[in-house]
């Protein structure tokens, strides 16, 4: 089963109103597993962002100015997600700013490319009625550090609701087969609970942390500045 976890970042609220999508985040879970194989996209909106959003995800338009349009990305965007389930955190409002990029292109809306969406907010409501359902606090609730996030990401983001997800479903891994010839009165093979793998966490190479650096010295010249992803790194540092 290839799942794939999806987050967009947008110039504002209302793609009706010509709000874009700067960013899209893709997490890919085959069999429950996460594989690594991770696509990631900053996108130039042309248009600048409304100031509540810029202040949410922090991707000014000096920044986003030589990403590649939406017409660059979208075949390869298309490839990645075709035939798999979607899973997004309020899937409206992320399925309907991709139906508005699609359509400016004449493409079919995006349920089309894909096999389903599921939307995580939902079943989190039908799991904790009455309580807050954010991202954030489906984080607290599961025992998920996002420490590390101040600002909101694509990538970052998908890459928690994958690991929420699959804390929220956790009780999939115990399944029931109906087979002929089984030991049950129905007739049913019941599998035992499997523990999820262990997280393999693999240290970043002098090499790695060497293209790191020189993405964010890019990236400060471009801001003419320091970028937001040095400010996050310097105000997680322990104090000397």
């Amino acid at each position: 089963m290839r799942q794939i976890v999806l987050d967009t970042e947008t110039t504002g609220l209302n793609p009706r109103t010509g709000d874009r999508v700067i960013e899209i985040g893709c997490v890919e879970l085959l069999n429950r597993q996460l594989t690594g194989n991770n696509l990631h996209f900053y996108i130039n909106p042309e248009r600048d962002s409304e100031e509540g959003a810029l202040a949410v995800h922090g991707l000014t338009t000096e920044f986003l100015s030589d990403k590649p349009k939406f017409a660059a990305i979208v075949d390869e965007f298309r490839d990645y997600v075709r035939d798999a389930e979607i899973i997004i955190h309020n899937a409206p409002f992320d399925v309907g700013f991709l139906d508005a990029e699609f359509k400016l292109l004449g493409l079919p809306p995006f349920k089309e490319h894909v096999d389903n969406v599921i939307d995580s907010l939902q079943m989190a409501k039908e799991q904790h009625p009455g309580r807050r359902n954010s991202l954030d606090a489906l984080c607290d609730r599961y025992g998920i550090s996002n420490a590390h996030r101040t600002l909101h990401g694509g990538l970052l983001d998908a890459a928690l609701l994958a690991e929420v997800y699959l804390a929220m479903t956790r009780g999939q891994n115990s399944l029931t087969m109906d087979l002929a010839g089984g030991d049950d009165e129905d007739g049913a093979v019941k599998l035992e609970l499997a523990p999820l793998a262990d997280v393999i966490v693999v240290a970043a190479s002098e090499a790695e942390l060497g293209l790191h650096e020189t993405v964010l010295n890019t990236l400060d010249k471009e801001v003419r500045g320091t970028c937001v992803w040095r400010k996050e790194a310097e105000a997680e540092a322990p104090p000397a």
